[in-house]
C-alpha cells in the first residue's frame, strides 16, 4: 500500500520580490530580508513550476517518506522567514527581575548574584519593549527559537510558589503546592 504524506505534497507559493535557486542538493531562498541555503537529503528534490515549489521523493523508501513533509515545511519556513521573518516573545516574572539590552547584548536581572549576559549571533535581533518583557526576531524560525530558549534557559519558571522566572509570552505554567500543603 502506498502511503502518501499529507504536508509533503502541499505547493509551496513563492511570494513577489523572492527568488528561489535550486542547485543539485541545495535550495537557496533570496527575500527582502535576507537568504537562507538549506541542503536536501539524498533521495529528496525541490521543482519549481511557475510560482510555486514542490517536493518530491524518488524512491518510496520508508526513511525518505519521513522526510517528504519535514523538508517541505523547512523550505517553506525559508520562504517565509525571507519575506515576514519569526518573532518568540518572553517574559519575565518575579520581583526585581527585569531585563535591559548594551548594545547588542541582552543584559538580564533574574535574582542571581551578578547579572547575565546574552550575546545573540549573526542574523538574530533581541528587543526588550518593556522591562518584563524580550522579543527575539530573525528569518531562521530554527536559530530564532534555539536563541528563546537558551534566553529561558538563564532561570526557567519556577513550578513552586508563583511561577516566577524567564518564560514563553502565554506559556501557562502548572504550580504545584509544595512540601507544607496538605
Amino acid at each position: 500500500m502506498l502511503k502518501l504524506s499529507r504536508v509533503g505534497l502541499r505547493p509551496i507559493s513563492i511570494p513577489k520580490g523572492v527568488q528561489v535557486a535550486l542547485e543539485d542538493a541545495a535550495v537557496e531562498v533570496r527575500g527582502p530580508k535576507g537568504s537562507l541555503s538549506r541542503r536536501l537529503p539524498n533521495g529528496i528534490a525541490v521543482e519549481r513550476s511557475g510560482d510555486a515549489l514542490r517536493v518530491r521523493r524518488e524512491e518510496e523508501e520508508r526513511h525518505l517518506r519521513a522526510l517528504h513533509g519535514l523538508t517541505r515545511t523547512l523550505v517553506a519556513n525559508m520562504v517565509e522567514g525571507v519575506t515576514n521573518g519569526f518573532s518568540k516573545s518572553l517574559e519575565l516574572v518575579g520581583t526585581g527581575y527585569r531585563a535591559a539590552k548594551n548594545g547588542r547584548k541582552l543584559v538580564l536581572t533574574v535574582g542571581y548574584s551578578h547579572t547575565v549576559e546574552v550575546d545573540p549571533p549573526d542574523g538574530i535581533e533581541i528587543d526588550v519593549p518593556a522591562a518584563n518583557s524580550i522579543v527575539v526576531r530573525g528569518i531562521d524560525k530554527q536559530v530564532v527559537g534555539q536563541v528563546a530558549a537558551d534566553i529561558r534557559a538563564v532561570r526557567p519558571p519556577s513550578v513552586y510558589g508563583v511561577g516566577k522566572g524567564i518564560r514563553y509570552a502565554g506559556e501557562r505554567v502548572r504550580l504545584k503546592e509544595g512540601k507544607t500543603g496538605k
